[in-house]
């Protein structure tokens, strides 16, 4: 009898086969983790939108929350099971995810301008240093975004390459299948 593959080479395999069915989980995890980094971080946005009060900041941070969830609920209606992209609900999240840049790129302009300011510049240092940290947040959160934006648009590409994986078990045994009487008959 054939032996079967061990414990973890058989749950990579399998794995792999998941992702050949479906290529498009692996832009859908980045895309999750960024919207977990942010969310996870949005403290610091929100104590940095108490202490600047910017014009436009809350809103950016508003409009970057709500983008985001809905940019993954249209992402998986993009891609329904077992048809065809829908398109209009792919550019629709194409659009969604450059507003969270430019409201990303916007509240960290906003970050720059109240250290920078002439008069009654704001530290971001010491009791402050939330400030700092949300400013590095937002530039790795865009490029979340934009790492997950590029395995959208270039899944036709590792979708070719992910079906190229031999993924098949080889069996031991299979040799012999003429000589298996099917007929039926007694002997």
């Amino acid at each position: 009898m054939a032996k079967q593959p061990s414990g973890v080479k058989e749950f990579v395999r399998k794995r792999i086969v998941s992702l050949k069915r479906k290529p498009q989980t692996i832009a859908l995890i980045v895309l999750v983790i960024g919207f977990l980094y942010y969310s996870l971080n949005l403290t610091q946005i929100s104590n940095t939108t108490a202490k600047i009060q910017g014009s436009g900041m809350g809103l950016c941070g508003f409009a970057t929350m709500l983008f985001s969830m809905l940019s993954l609920v249209c992402f998986l209606n993009a891609f329904p099971h077992r048809k065809k992209v829908n398109v209009p609900m792919l550019v629709l999240m194409f659009l969604m995810l450059a507003i969270i840049i430019y409201c990303d790129i916007y509240y960290g302009n906003s970050i720059t301008r109240a250290i920078t300011r002439e008069n009654n510049p704001i530290d971001p240092t010491g009791i402050n240093s939330y400030i700092s940290k949300a400013s590095v947040m937002l530039r790795v959160h865009q490029i979340i975004l934009i790492v997950g934006a590029a395995l959208v648009a270039l899944l036709p590409v590792y979708a070719k390459m992910l079906r190229r994986i031999n993924t098949s078990v080889d069996v031991a045994g299979n040799q012999n299948m003429g000589a298996i009487d099917i007929s039926g008959e007694d002997a």
